[in-house]
């Protein structure tokens, strides 16, 4: 089900790129009160229905012109990838539900109102491609892809209403891995291409800020301790091909990886240029290459200079 990430990962990396003028551009992030920005409330709803619309609409036109509709049906994917995959839909679920919940705050928008219409939208933005796979031949309506994104949408509403702040910021980072040079074009011949299918490099962290735990002037502001997910040696779904396009794959040993990093909270960063207070605000959803501690799978430590 390589499908439903890559294309969560096209809506996700789009709404990054919209969310640096958009979302926090004019000092959005300076929530109203009272009254209602109309106009920047109808630009928001506007611009998320419109990029909304054409990627549904690209779906139709990309990843099912191949595909026969067929009746409705389900898919158990829930073992896949080691979870890897079900990493990315929580994270695109939660990058989708904080940008249009910051969108309706910034707008002026009642915070009661924002996490209802604005915090929801993980849920709502990814049910739609579920239903596709439902009814298309050589995918199917997933569960446990449903209750990823639910999971996503409800970490930002869950502390919003908890802590009113993201006490845990969910974060992503990506190296292509060296198993796609050894996959034949199965993990993608290109960073790009690697970037949706490589689940090898893929890495997800929930990042905390270390002031949350130690209470000392020394320790810089921006300081976050970040806690990471990631696994390799997959070359499928559920068990490894031995080939792919004629060509053998080398025997690999699939491998969960559990990481310790530090991180850089960027929105802690001082600084008087309103360009830069806006690229960090989008620099926050994605986790820092830093020395790393990884404990795997297969009980081995192991230890980075620098991680992706």
């Amino acid at each position: 089900m390589l499908k439903n990430t890559a294309s969560t990962f096209s809506i996700t990396i789009l709404l990054l790129f919209l969310s640096v003028h958009l979302v926090f551009g004019q000092d959005s992030l300076e929530v109203k009160s009272s009254p209602v920005d109309k106009k920047k409330l109808t630009r928001a709803i506007v611009t998320e229905t419109v990029l909304y619309s054409g990627l549904i609409s690209g779906l139709g036109l990309v990843w099912y012109k191949d595909s026969e509709r067929v009746p409705f049906h389900l898919y158990r994917d829930g073992k896949g990838y080691l979870q890897m995959d079900k990493m990315g839909h929580a994270y695109g679920a939660y990058v989708e539900s904080y940008l249009c919940y910051e969108w309706l705050r910034s707008a002026g928008v009642s915070k009661k109102k924002s996490l209802l219409f604005g915090g929801t939208m993980g849920i709502v933005m990814q049910t739609p491609i579920e239903v596709f796979d439902g009814i298309y031949e050589n995918w199917g309506f997933s569960w446990s892809d449903m209750a990823a994104n639910t999971a996503g949408s409800f970490l930002l509403m869950g502390q919003e209403v908890l802590f009113d702040r993201q006490y845990l910021q969910y974060k992503f980072s990506f190296q292509r891995s060296e198993f796609a040079d050894q996959s034949n074009g199965q993990l993608g011949d290109t960073q790009l291409e690697s970037l949706f299918f490589d689940y090898n490099g893929h890495s997800y962290w929930l990042s905390t800020n270390v002031s949350n735990f130690i209470k000392n002037d020394r320790v810089p502001a921006w300081l976050n301790i970040a806690f990471g997910y990631s696994a390799d040696g997959m070359f499928g779904e559920f068990e490894n091909r031995a080939s792919w396009g004629g060509v053998p794959i080398p025997e690999t040993e699939r491998t969960r990886q559990f990481l310790l990093s530090p991180d850089i909270d960027w929105t802690k960063i001082p600084t008087n240029s309103k360009l830069l207070k806006d690229l960090f605000k989008a620099l926050n959803f994605i986790k820092v290459p830093a020395p790393a501690i990884e404990v795997n799978s297969q009980g081995k430590f192991r230890g980075y200079w620098v991680y992706f």
